[in-house]
C-alpha cells in the first residue's frame, strides 16, 4: 500500500511541479518520474535543513520541492 501511496504523491507533485514550471510539464509517466525522483530529493532536502512532515499535505509539500528543484536543474541542464 505503500507504494501506491508514494506513487500516487510523486505523480500530483510532479504534475503540479510542471503546470509551476512554467509549462514544463511531461507525459504521465514523465510526471511520475519527476514526482518519485522530487519525493526523494524533498525528503532528502527537507531532513538536511531540519524540516519534518506528516501526513498527506506534508508529503505532497516535500514532494512538490524537490519536483521543483529536478525540474529546475533539469531546464538549467538543457539551456547548455
Amino acid at each position: 500500500m505503500h507504494i501506491i501511496y508514494f506513487l500516487l504523491i510523486g505523480l500530483a507533485a510532479g504534475w503540479l511541479a510542471g503546470q509551476i514550471m512554467k509549462g514544463k510539464s511531461f507525459s504521465l509517466i514523465g510526471n511520475l518520474i519527476i514526482g518519485c525522483i522530487g519525493a526523494l530529493i524533498g525528503g532528502f532536502l527537507f531532513n538536511i535543513l531540519g524540516l519534518y512532515t506528516r501526513g498527506l499535505i506534508g508529503s505532497l509539500v516535500a514532494a512538490l520541492a524537490g519536483s521543483l528543484v529536478l525540474l529546475w536543474l533539469i531546464n538549467l541542464i538543457n539551456k547548455k
